[in-house]
């Protein structure tokens, strides 16, 4: 018995329904396509749950937990030497300020208990993750930096004109303290209202506190002047918090 052949030609559509394409519910199902997706977009979620939420922090806090143990169980003349040959006196800022400058950002004056570790913490985590790690470093680096030099030039002029005697130039000057002032100034201005009122007035009452003690008043001053840098940085920290928002998505 001879097969049945029946021409496609002869069969409405045939030839079309022949070579057609499958229709979009086999291979375009509402599954299949976040199959073939899934994988990138399980990826992306994975490293975004994996993020470091703020590293130049972190790290820099496991650096000055280094140092403070150095600081709490090191002999005291490997200890004072070490910050001796970190100090940013005049005399120091003469010779190697780079070195000096950076040097001593590494220690916390006080210790690793010291309050200021714990708003270091705090602060710089907020804001890094705001604006990225290396614009954080750079509101700290000009609060530390700018800070520095506004309080031991004044002392070095004095010592010129013999307002201050000689051994003022050796003042023993380290810490990140003036850094931490100026992320609290830069931070308060990325925050709302109601928010950044209060952290500017108590902070700001404590440092003037503390300038009216009069314990440390060089360094008292240096705090509030590190505070008002961090303020004037509000505008370019707006732009670099809108940068970061886009960059990350």
């Amino acid at each position: 018995m001879l097969p049945l052949v029946v021409p496609l030609s002869g069969v409405p559509g045939g030839a079309s329904a022949a070579t057609a394409r499958p229709r979009a519910g086999v291979l375009d199902a509402p599954g299949a396509g976040a199959a073939q997706g899934g994988a990138p977009s399980d990826a992306g979620a994975r490293r975004r749950r994996c993020r470091v939420p703020a590293p130049f922090t972190l790290a820099y806090t496991a650096v000055l937990a280094v140092t403070s143990y150095v600081t709490a169980h090191a002999g005291p003349a490997l200890v004072h030497a070490l910050h001796q040959g970190s100090s940013t006196d005049v005399a120091h800022l003469v010779r190697t300020p780079v070195l000096v400058l950076l040097a001593s950002a590494l220690w916390v004056a006080g210790g690793f208990a010291s309050p200021f570790t714990l708003g270091f913490l705090v602060v710089l985590t907020a804001l890094e993750r705001r604006v990225g790690g290396a614009r954080t470093a750079v509101v700290f680096l000009l609060g530390h930096v700018l800070a520095t030099l506004a309080t031991e030039v004044p002392v070095g002029l004095a010592v010129l004109t013999g307002g201050l005697p000689g051994s003022s130039l050796h003042r023993l000057d380290y810490g990140i303290s003036f850094g931490v002032a100026a992320s609290v100034g830069a931070l308060a201005g990325l925050l709302r209202p109601w928010l950044r009122l209060p952290l500017l007035a108590g902070f700001g009452a404590m440092l003037l506190q503390d300038l009216v003690a009069y314990t440390d008043p060089l360094t008292n001053w240096g705090h509030l002047t590190a505070l008002a840098i961090g303020v004037a940085t509000w505008p370019r920290l707006r732009n670099w918090e809108r940068a970061h928002r886009l960059a990350a998505g």
